[in-house]
């Protein structure tokens, strides 16, 4: 079968209106993207598309290798051309939509084309920095200027290429860069804008590059709601035949889409989002929708993803569809969530409806292991502000979230790092736990210590107390670690489907008492 690529897309029948439609090879770069994973592909990369074909924007995406094992040769064996695939209910009936993305220009691995991609900073008409570098990836990470070799963090990649083009450029307002971070971060713009100054001391890149970071830069806080669950490997040989082509990009997406920005309301006639049809809103605050979104949408993922995937689901469609994890869904979004919002019941409860409504797609079979990438910052993102609000408004620590973190403690239990990878075992299936290297070796040593001393409440308290995994000190709120270790007490020796049913109240089983050291632990791990 034949890959995709610019060569099959014009002899093909099918899709050749596209390339009529959009004139990619004429269009210049205007984007430089951070991240060539699943999520920007189906969303941000998608409506560069739609605003291509409305013939607002015309502009491709040069897409950046944020990680040293990556993507990039897929994208330009295919000429950067992949497959949407949108997939949804709609008006009681069956939605699908298939069409071919043709916002790439070329993916570059600045791990291995430093020079290559410096040297983008200097094309006059680029304008737009789009990123997805996860919940991690802005951060400050104090590492070196970078001279012919490439930094780790996406903050240092941008701060060199933002001082390369305020060099080349000689400071031009108008060359200055449209930040729109989709990371999951809370005024991830802000952020990023405070790393890149703070970069730049560090580097003494100099005031006149400060100023003009400050004045002719604009960094907006965004925040994304989508479920794009990625490539569908159990479908992939059924579309392909379909298609009639090969693609190792191919994305699949739910139809629904919102991207809300606050920032400069100038920027707004740059991003004619509203004009090609998307469903984009330019806000003067933006903290009403991230609370729903983040704490609802992505805090359900996480609650769930980690302990459904121990106790045998591998999609997040299985959960909604498992009576057990289901109810342990709705239990959590309903009374620990939703009440920790400040917002009208009504707001709040027809968002949540309208999440449980997608998360129940048939369609979107949105991989638990994709979900569990990064899991530590994402739990003090999306968890920890209903945990902490609801412990204020009700005076007692919420049981679901609290057996979330016990669920993930458990889920990252390994005591060997490969590459960038911790090994886990579901009984006797070997997982590969993805998170910040440093943090996974963190756990892989305090995991080797638990298997000499079996006390559970200590490993939970020197995990939780470890700001370096957390970013925060999670020992310091009060009972939490107690209430952690007894969740991971009943894990460890029930199985997490026996603790499932305990927290949602399905079986009645006595709390198991370990604030003391229990160190006749039994040794087994395996879930049941």
């Amino acid at each position: 079968m034949q890959r995709l690529n610019c060569k099959l897309l014009k002899k093909t029948d099918k899709y050749s209106q596209k390339v009529e439609a959009v004139k990619i090879n004429d269009f210049p770069e205007k984007v430089i993207q951070f991240g060539e994973g699943a999520f920007l592909r189906g969303f941000m990369d998608y409506m560069i598309n739609r605003m291509n074909e409305a013939g607002v924007f015309k502009g491709r995406v040069i897409v950046v290798q944020p990680i040293e094992q990556g993507l990039s040769e897929a994208f330009n064996g295919q000429d950067c051309l992949y497959t949407l695939v949108q997939r949804g209910m709609e008006d009681g009936g069956i939605y699908e939509k298939i069409e071919i993305i043709t916002a790439g220009s070329r993916c570059i691995n600045p791990y291995t084309r430093w020079q290559e991609y410096i040297a983008c900073a200097s094309q006059s008409e680029l304008r737009l920095v789009v990123s997805n570098t996860t919940e991690a990836g802005i951060a400050f990470v104090d590492e070196r200027k970078p001279e012919d070799n490439c930094p780790a963090s996406f903050p240092a990649k941008l701060t060199a290429f933002l001082h390369e083009r305020y060099l080349v450029f000689d400071g031009a307002h108008d060359k200055g860069m449209i930040m729109l971070p989709c990371e999951l971060i809370e005024r991830n713009g802000d952020q990023l804008k405070e790393i890149v100054l703070k970069l730049s001391d560090r580097w003494l890149l100099g005031s006149g590059f400060n100023q003009w970071i400050k004045e002719s830069n604009y960094f907006l806080n965004t925040l994304v709601d989508s479920i794009v669950p990625g490539y569908p490997k159990d479908e992939i040989e059924e579309i392909q035949t379909e298609l009639g082509y090969e693609d190792k990009l191919l994305v699949v997406s739910e139809p629904y889409r919102l991207l809300v920005i606050e920032g400069d309301s100038r920027c707004s006639e740059e991003l004619p989002f509203a004009a090609a049809g998307i469903n984009a809103v330019w806000t003067d605050d933006i903290s009403k929708y991230r609370n729903l979104k983040v704490r609802i949408l992505n805090g359900s993922h996480t609650m769930t993803a980690l302990a459904a995937y121990l106790c045998g689901k591998d999609t997040f469609i299985e959960c909604m569809e498992d009576e057990l994890v289901g109810k342990y869904i709705q239990k959590g979004i309903s009374e620990e969530i939703v009440p920790s919002i400040e917002l009208p019941d009504s707001i709040k409860m027809d968002y949540a409806n309208t999440v449980i409504s997608r998360f129940k797609n048939p369609f979107i079979k949105h991989p638990l292991l994709n979900i569990s990438l990064n899991s530590t910052s994402k739990f003090t993102v999306r968890i920890l502000p209903s945990l902490l609000a609801y412990s204020r408004l009700k005076k007692k620590l919420p049981d679901i979230l609290c057996f979330s973190l016990a669920a993930l403690i458990r889920f990252y239990m390994g005591t060997e790092v490969e590459g960038c990878a911790l090994i886990g075992k579901r009984n006797e299936e070997v997982y590969l736990i993805r998170d910040d290297k440093n943090k996974l070796e963190l756990m892989a040593k305090e995991w080797k210590a638990f298997k000499s001393h079996g006390d559970i409440r200590l490993l939970c308290g020197r995990l939780l107390a470890d700001a370096e995994i957390w970013g925060v000190n999670l020992d310091g709120i009060e009972g939490l670690t107690c209430k952690v270790a007894e969740h991971f007490s009943y894990i460890m020796q029930n199985g997490i489907k026996a603790a499932i049913q305990k927290v949602t109240g399905t079986c009645e089983v006595a709390p198991a008492q370990i604030c003391e050291c229990q160190p006749q632990i039994a040794n087994s791990i395996d879930c049941h």
